[in-house]
């Protein structure tokens, strides 16, 4: 399939599995993943009626956004670790940020531009036993939530984020990942997003709750060769 085609197979895929969950299509939003993609793809893809794309390198993010500056309402959404001495650079180029995983960045954000709009964040939260993965633990959640409202007045918490474990069944690591957006929405009632799913697992994560899924090569097709 060409372009088009596979971002019309992977929405009916979406849709089908919203409607398995007794879920609103409209309750959930599809972010089109361009890693390693040029601009000019992102921009057949608006033209195909994506709003909604992500990045997981700040370089490229800004690469990618630049040229493209005259669509108004092409969101970018930052998802990929975020290093605190870019978090200027991630907060000039990005609507949202998903990886808000400690005080540092969330405060290095905050200063970026302590004056500007409200960006939009998400608290990632680890799912694994491995403390070098990103994102906080599920039991600091709270903690960091509690951080960026009371300190961070700028950032504008949206919910939580997470990748699934490859060694677990994704529906389970989802269902922990639910347990914590609750425990999210016990500091900041509105927090209800829920950034889970991506090409292998969308399914499962629809049905525990995502807001917000990640979907890359399905709709763009294999990346090209990079450095």
């Amino acid at each position: 399939m060409d372009l088009a085609g596979r971002l019309a197979d992977v929405d009916a895929r979406i849709a089908s599995a919203m409607r398995a969950s007794g879920r609103a299509p409209g309750e959930v939003t599809r972010i089109v993943v361009t890693k390693f993609q040029p601009a000019e793809l992102v921009a057949q893809l608006y033209e195909l009626g994506v709003r909604d794309v992500g990045e997981n390198r700040q370089q490229e993010l800004t690469a990618k956004a630049a040229p493209l500056a005259g669509l108004d309402d092409l969101r970018w959404h930052f998802i990929g670790q975020g290093q605190t001495n870019k978090a200027r650079a991630i907060r000039a180029a990005a609507s949202v940020v998903h990886s808000v995983d400690r005080e540092r960045l969330a405060d290095a954000l905050h200063a970026a531009d302590s004056d500007g709009p409200a960006l939009d964040v998400l608290l990632q939260v680890n799912l694994t036993d491995d403390p070098r993965r990103g994102g906080v633990a599920p039991g600091g959640a709270a903690r960091l939530a509690e951080h960026v409202v009371s300190s961070c007045p700028s950032l504008r918490l949206r919910g939580v984020m997470a990748v699934a474990p490859l060694d677990e069944q994704p529906a389970a690591a989802f269902a922990r990942l639910a347990d914590t957006a609750a425990v999210v929405r016990g500091v900041v009632p509105d927090a209800t997003w829920i950034s889970a799913g991506m090409t292998a697992d969308f399914v499962e994560a629809i049905a525990a709750g995502a807001t917000h899924l990640r979907i890359g090569t399905a709709i763009t097709g294999p990346r090209p060769p990079h450095d």
